[in-house]
């Protein structure tokens, strides 16, 4: 039997999973294998050796993973200024901590619900940590209603009090629900109501929301530290690793 070498498998497998191989005239064919022998031999390779497969599918997932990490840094580079400084995002933590951390997030996900306490624990431990809060509104009207409730209420100066609120809150968020948890917190409803209703709040809701698209962020909740996206919950320790590789380098 031919020996396969590392060399060799990955052109016996392109070969093999291409489907095809190049025509090739009699003379050409002469001490060539088939396509079925090749077939074979990567078959019964594979079959004594199936580590190679999970390889193949780690090399080739680390590969994407690396692409996007270089896309999601030029990406960032280009919209930091929206990112960070934009006066109509809610700022949190310590407003002049060395690290900004950027979280999309959306009152009617439990996955952000689920990530809420961790965020709450790494303000409480890194007094340097800068919170940037951007409602992003994906699931649907109460949805929207939140957010369009969250954004006003900082017109009475209790946003925070209200987003830690309704993260808090499970199942629906309709209007009496959202209303009774304005009032828990202090917050005046009427002049909420009147306040949502505002077409800036409507704009500040565009806003994000072409700023996710931009970034390639089609869901909730959606984590930003320095030159890192991480789309979805992050647990504490990679969040904090997160932090630390921001930190060390400055951004």
């Amino acid at each position: 039997m031919l020996r396969l070498t590392a060399g060799c498998l990955p052109l016996l497998l392109a070969l093999f999973l291409g489907g095809a191989v190049p025509a090739m005239g009699a003379d050409e064919a002469k001490g060539q294998r088939s396509k079925e022998e090749i077939g074979e031999i990567i078959r019964e390779y594979l079959l004594n050796n199936p580590e190679v497969i999970f390889q193949a599918v780690e090399r080739h997932r680390e590969k994407q993973r690396q692409l996007q990490v270089r896309r999601d840094r030029n990406l960032l580079k280009q919209h930091r200024q929206a990112l960070l400084a934009d006066p109509d995002s809610f700022v949190g933590g310590n407003p002049d901590g060395d690290v900004t951390l950027v979280e999309f997030f959306d009152y009617r996900c439990g996955y952000c619900k689920r990530f809420a306490p961790v965020l709450e624990k790494i303000k409480k431990d890194d007094p340097k940590i800068r919170v940037v809060y951007k409602e992003f509104p994906v699931l649907g009207p109460d949805s929207l209603r939140g957010a369009q409730a969250a954004l006003a209420a900082r017109n009475q100066g209790r946003y925070l009090e209200f987003h830690e609120a309704l993260m808090r809150v499970r199942g629906a968020l309709d209007e009496g629900t959202l209303m009774k948890v304005a009032r828990a917190v202090g917050l005046d409803v009427d002049r909420l109501r009147k306040d949502m209703a505002n077409p800036k709040i409507q704009d500040i809701i565009g806003k994000t929301r072409r700023l996710a698209a931009a970034l390639s962020i089609n869901g909730t909740p959606a984590v930003i530290v320095g030159n890192q996206i991480a789309r979805g919950a992050v647990p504490l320790a990679e969040l904090t690793r997160m932090i630390a590789r921001a930190r060390a380098e400055g951004s």
